[in-house]
């Protein structure tokens, strides 16, 4: 990708011992690990535009980094009003259009964490992620805040997300 560095990491490490008298080893453990190629941002078509310097997401290897995705449309209105399980829906809708862009699904999904301003509102939302997740459990943590970053916005959701080969 261009402007973007590619580091390489090249670690040479020598062993030596002596294993009770049975004479002096050396081993050369060589590891070399290179990014090039290996990080690519995504923005989704439908999405919301950054409100700050992010992207939607960061797929590294065959790793996906969601950023947190709110309820809000792609010209930046908050939707569901009051209700947070219509703010989840939207919520997830938008997941599942940075999910597409990347090539998974909520299947793919193993982690979520999810941002609440109020922590009783879980059981509004668990059948809202239900619908989107089917079968699919993910790991899950769920954070009380005092706000987020868009006035009226209860829920937000980021993800860690294993990529198909």
């Amino acid at each position: 990708m261009a402007g973007v560095a590619s580091p390489t990491l090249d670690v040479t490490k020598s062993i030596r011992g002596n294993t009770s008298g049975a004479g002096v080893f050396g081993h050369t453990l060589r590891i070399q690990w290179s990014a090039t190629h290996m990080r690519q941002e995504i923005q989704a078509e439908g999405v919301n535009p950054p409100i700050s310097h992010y992207t939607d997401a960061v797929r590294f290897g065959e790793v996906l980094y969601m950023s947190g995705c709110g309820p809000l449309d792609a010209d930046l209105n908050l939707i569901g009003g009051d209700d947070v399980a219509a703010q989840a829906r939207q919520t997830l809708l938008n997941m599942q259009r940075v999910l597409k862009a990347a090539g998974a699904g909520f299947a793919d999904v193993l982690k979520v964490t999810v941002y609440l301003t109020d922590v009783n509102d879980r059981e509004a939302i668990n059948p809202v992620r239900q619908e989107f997740f089917g079968a699919a459990r993910p790991a899950s943590t769920l954070i009380g805040v005092a706000a987020l970053a868009i006035p009226g916005m209860k829920i937000e959701i980021e993800a860690v997300v294993g990529l198909p080969g």
